[in-house]
């Protein structure tokens, strides 16, 4: 779940709890409303953790000699290490 799709919830949920004066028989909307609110909080939650992992990656650099002409041979290979 992404950060704007929590803070969606969120919304949706403070209006059926607080702003909307409907009274349905089949459901209560108000604690819909809250259910949503705790799901939107969760959302935002994880959305921030989300985007706060850092990436890493490794650049590896090898360096030799040619042995038939003598020149200095540079090979660089770069690979993304597991989050841990």
């Amino acid at each position: 779940m992404s950060l704007g799709a929590g803070i969606f919830l969120f919304v949706i949920g403070a209006i059926l709890a607080f702003a909307l004066n409907v009274q349905v028989t089949w459901i209560d909307l108000h604690l819909v409303g809250y259910i949503l609110m705790v799901a939107g909080v969760v959302g935002i939650i994880l959305g921030i953790i989300l985007l706060t992992r850092r990436r890493r990656s490794v650049a590896t650099t090898h360096t030799s000699v040619d042995p038939a002409t003598g020149d200095r041979v540079t090979r660089r290979t770069s690979g993304d290490d597991d989050i841990i």
